[in-house]
């Protein structure tokens, strides 16, 4: 069966755009033909993840996602990738009425930090997606210590990510200094960019080593799933 990549995105549009360009970067493709098929469906509409799981109303976030993913699985996708990781607090749900599989991207992120032997990792991401522990509780079963951000340092990623990413900005070095700054102190080896928004910052700004963008581990995923090699940088 031919491979054929479902991209369940829109959360945020330009996010799914940079995930989109850089699956189309990292494929070791000289031609149009060398590619991988993909379906990209921006569903914009969809509510906000975080609201609705801090809201305790999840249930139509999660139809949502289940009606869009079975319309990428209908269409002959062989397997489906979400480029936005408060999604995947639905994604066991999803899997379980799916036939294809889900590229679970904080599975694929912590298992990258574990085969680079980071040790202790600082988890950036949305309210939403740090209540629902899916990268802590990954973390921990992966031998690797989690660090949540202290109160101060949390806002300012929300605000990096609601009021600058999200309206179109490029996002505040200043505030992502402070932030970087708290995570050293922790001791951290390292930290997660559990957000596409803030693959996004990244996009604009650049950032070392230290940090781990979900979204990259997610694209690269998506170009060997599909049989594809990854092209050297």
């Amino acid at each position: 069966m031919d491979k054929r990549l479902g991209i369940l995105g829109g959360m945020g549009p330009q996010a799914t755009q940079i995930f989109y360009q850089w699956i189309l970067d990292r494929t070791d493709a000289a031609c149009d033909q060398e590619h991988i098929p993909a379906l990209i469906l921006s569903d914009t509409e969809m509510p906000d993840r975080t609201a609705a799981i801090l809201s305790g109303r999840g249930e139509p976030v999660f139809q949502r996602l289940l009606e869009d993913a079975r319309l990428l699985e209908r269409s002959g996708c062989t397997a489906i990738a979400i480029p936005c990781n408060t999604s995947h607090y639905f994604a066991g749900r999803l899997q379980e009425q799916l036939t294809v599989p889900i590229l679970h991207m904080p599975r694929l992120t912590v298992e990258r930090l574990r085969q680079e032997g980071r040790k202790k990792a600082a988890i950036l991401a949305t309210d939403g997606t740090v209540r629902t522990g899916i990268y802590h509780d990954a973390c921990r079963e992966a031998g690797i210590e989690p660090v949540t951000l202290g109160e101060a340092e949390q806002r300012l990623i929300m605000s990096i990510i609601y009021e600058e990413i999200k309206k179109g900005e490029t996002g505040s070095r200043e505030k992502f200094a402070l932030v970087d700054r708290f995570v050293r102190e922790a001791g951290c080896d390292g930290a997660i960019l559990g957000c596409t928004e803030l693959s996004v910052y990244r996009s604009y700004h650049g950032l070392p080593d230290f940090y781990i963008d979900a979204m990259e581990v997610l694209a690269e995923a998506c170009i060997l799933a599909c049989g594809k090699k990854l092209r050297l940088v």
